[in-house]
């Protein structure tokens, strides 16, 4: 059998991130990078691969198997993923928690008018996580999850305090406060607040002459991004930045604390964590994973919108089942 044609919508940080991974995975190839930019531009990491115009992406049904998209769940997808799952296979990192109901029912009516398969909200979360929060309920009924995230640059925080006055650039963390972590850890069932799961860690470059105690004062008091939590930000010299904050970590825990059997009860914890030196990079070699699942399921006639739910998960996998069963089972 051929390789997966895989062509990358974007070439962003998760855009690149797919690129590199389709090196570490024999079974797939890049045929086309797209763009909103102009494509004589935009210069990529594979030669053998073409650069294409957004409005040419039509002239390429039957050369790619499955689209990525790589854009950004604010604006992006809302609009590219019903209309790239009208002509290809797709795979997105939808994040909106909130509007993934709406979005799962638009990309599903376009996948199955056109015979596609779109999986949607793949990354670590939602994705991994998701995955296994929901193994996690089913195994223990009868208990309480709890999932935090970090340590680990936010680019939404981050963009937040590049926006306000007198700043010239910065960077955000979310952190997890260890003592929450550890209560959640040996079972005692806590009740946390959001504030009191994570804090923010900002570090800003300031303008010359700049207030950096109005720029402090209106950065803590932000509603929606730092005035429920405990917010310390340091000022540095654009040096210090680029030197120790250009990489993009994150990573994060997921627990489920239950029990067992009558009086007395059995107690029990899983934990699931990540620690990643490259979000985008992480993410993207989910993506490329989940982009073998699609094409799978497309070719056995499973079509339409589907979730990390919704896929066998050895269909991530290039091994075959006798080979799984054999090697990892």
């Amino acid at each position: 059998m051929g390789k997966i044609r895989i062509g990358i919508v974007g070439y962003g940080n998760i855009g690149r991130g797919v690129e590199s991974a389709v090196k570490q995975n024999p079974d797939v190839e890049l045929v086309a990078v797209f763009t909103r930019r102009s494509p004589e531009s935009l210069k990529i990491n594979t030669p053998a691969a073409k650069v294409v115009s957004f409005a040419d992406a039509e002239k390429y049904v039957g050369d790619i198997d499955v689209m990525v998209l790589c854009g950004g769940s604010a604006t992006d997808l809302p609009e590219q993923g019903p209309h790239f799952a009208k002509m290809f296979n797709t795979i997105d990192s939808f994040d909106t928690h909130a509007k993934i109901p709406e979005y799962f029912e638009k990309v599903n009516e376009s996948a199955l008018s056109a015979g596609k398969t779109g999986i949607i909200s793949v990354g670590w979360d939602p994705g991994l996580f998701s995955i296994i929060r929901m193994l996690s309920g089913a195994v223990l009924p009868k208990g309480k999850d709890y999932t935090f995230w970090g340590k680990g640059v936010s680019q939404g925080h981050s963009d937040a305090i590049r926006r306000v006055k007198g700043v010239k650039n910065g960077v955000q963390y979310t952190v997890p406060f260890e003592k929450a972590i550890d209560s959640v850890r040996k079972g005692e069932n806590p009740e946390l607040s959001t504030g009191e799961k994570h804090w923010r860690e900002c570090f800003v470059v300031a303008d010359e002459g700049a207030d950096k105690a109005a720029i402090e004062a209106e950065i803590k008091n932000m509603p929606n991004y730092f005035s429920d939590y405990e917010t310390v930000v340091h000022f540095i010299s654009e040096e210090e930045l680029k030197k120790n904050h250009v990489k993009m970590p994150h990573g994060g825990f997921v627990f489920r604390s239950g029990s067992t059997g009558d009086e007395p009860e059995n107690r029990h914890v899983i934990e699931f964590s990540l620690k990643l030196d490259s979000n985008p990079e992480f993410t993207a070699s989910i993506l490329l994973a989940y982009a073998r699942a699609a094409f799978r399921m497309n070719k056995e006639g499973n079509k339409g919108a589907k979730t990390v739910f919704d896929v066998p998960i050895s269909y991530l996998s290039p091994k075959s089942g006798s080979e799984l069963r054999k090697s990892l089972l």
